[in-house]
Order: structure tokens, then C-alpha cells, then sequence
């Protein structure tokens, strides 16, 4: 075994697909067949998708997987999947390490790439509008008042609220445990530390968990 452990995540796209199985076992064949001996499985998650539905729960719930067992997110086919916005942008701001069993050059940072393009062709709209705006004023147009810049106390405002929505998404990937354990008779904050810890999820910051620490998280709830 390699030391390394993984998440996996399918998609069929319809319900008749979800409920008869038709490409879900070559999908589940394809990423067992990869990990067979290398690495163990720690769950599957199946999204049934529709042509008009933009959300991934199933994704979103297989992030948070990867994140509390510090596990890779797996899949059989690239094929759309990684030109799909929705699975690129929840990959981006997971900070999930990923593979595709079908092309296994590819990873996270070609995820990155994949992003990248996006974020250039936005650049270019952008250059474009002041490009328009600066011949605007040179005519004479009035534009708009002073709209702040780097480095002002708004952009420290926003890391800060980067840095809560982060320790909120955390806290929330926790929930789901730790009311099972809760559930089970695992009732005191030592205790519920101690399966956190038995079950190999990281603490916030890494390490492992403390009665404090799991006290703050339940804050949350």
C-alpha cells in the first residue's frame, strides 16, 4: 500500500442511468481496477445529474470527504467532467489533490490550467471595458467616483472573510460526524476528540484534536 487514500466520485446523467447502473460499474471497475493493492477506498459518491441541473451535491459531499480523511478525490473519466464549471470551480476552492484514471498525467494543476483559460478570457472582457471607459472619458463622458484600491482596508476586510468562510466550511464538513458520533453515545468533548483523532480526520490546523477545539466547532451549530 502506498500510504495514500482516496475518494471516489461517479456521474451518470440521467435517472434511468442511476437506477439501472449503466456506465456506474465501468466507472466503479475502472477506479477499483487503478487502486486494487496501491491504496485503499474510502467511500463513493454517485451524482445523478440532469441536463438542467447546475448544482453537485455529491461532489460537494466528496470534497468534504477528501478534506477530513486528507484524501484524494478519484475519478474513471475525464471526459467532460473537468470542463464542467461546476466541478472546477468546487475542485479550485476545495484544495482537493485529484486524479482521473484515464488520464493520469492529470491532476489539480491541470485543473488550475483549465481555470486559468477562463480567468484570461475574463481579463480580456475587462481590458476591453476600460478600454471603452478611457475613450468614454476622453470624450467627455463623466464617468463613475473613486472605487478604493490594492491594498486598502477592504481588501484586509476580505481576507478576513475568506479566512471565516474557510474555518465555517470546515466546521461544517465536521457537523455530520460528530452528530454521528454524538448519536452512537460518544457524548463528551474528550471523547468525541478521541474518535476524531482514532479516525485519522486532521484537526483545523492540522495535528490532532483537542475537547477545546471540539468545543468551537460545535459553537457553530
Amino acid at each position: 500500500m502506498s500510504g495514500l487514500r482516496y475518494v471516489a466520485y461517479y456521474r451518470v446523467s440521467a435517472q434511468r442511468q442511476g437506477r439501472s447502473g449503466l456506465g456506474l460499474e465501468a466507472q466503479q471497475k475502472a477506479v477499483k481496477d487503478r487502486l486494487a493493492g496501491f491504496a485503499p477506498l474510502l467511500a463513493e459518491y454517485i451524482e445523478i445529474e440532469s441536463g438542467t441541473r447546475t448544482d453537485r451535491p455529491k461532489l460537494a459531499e466528496a470534497l468534504a470527504a477528501c478534506r477530513l480523511h486528507k484524501a484524494i478525490l478519484i475519478i474513471a473519466k475525464l471526459d467532460r467532467l473537468a470542463r464542467n464549471v461546476a466541478f472546477v470551480s468546487n475542485l479550485m476552492e476545495a484544495g482537493v489533490d485529484f486524479e482521473a484514471v484515464d488520464h493520469p498525467t492529470v491532476n489539480r494543476l491541470t485543473i488550475h490550467i483549465l481555470a486559468a483559460v477562463a480567468e484570461h478570457e475574463a481579463r480580456m472582457i475587462s481590458e476591453r471595458t476600460r478600454s471603452a471607459l478611457a475613450a468614454a472619458k476622453a470624450r467627455g463622458v463623466k464617468l463613475g467616483g473613486y472605487r478604493g484600491r490594492p491594498g486598502t482596508a477592504a481588501d484586509c476586510s476580505k481576507a478576513r472573510s475568506a479566512r471565516s468562510r474557510k474555518a465555517a466550511n470546515r466546521a461544517a464538513d465536521l457537523i455530520p460526524t460528530i452528530k454521528a458520533l454524538q448519536a452512537s453515545g460518544v457524548s463528551s468533548l474528550r471523547s468525541i476528540a478521541s474518535e476524531l483523532n482514532r479516525m485519522s480526520i486532521a484537526a483545523s490546523r492540522g495535528g490532532t484534536w483537542s475537547a477545546g477545539q471540539v468545543g468551537r466547532v460545535l459553537k457553530t451549530i
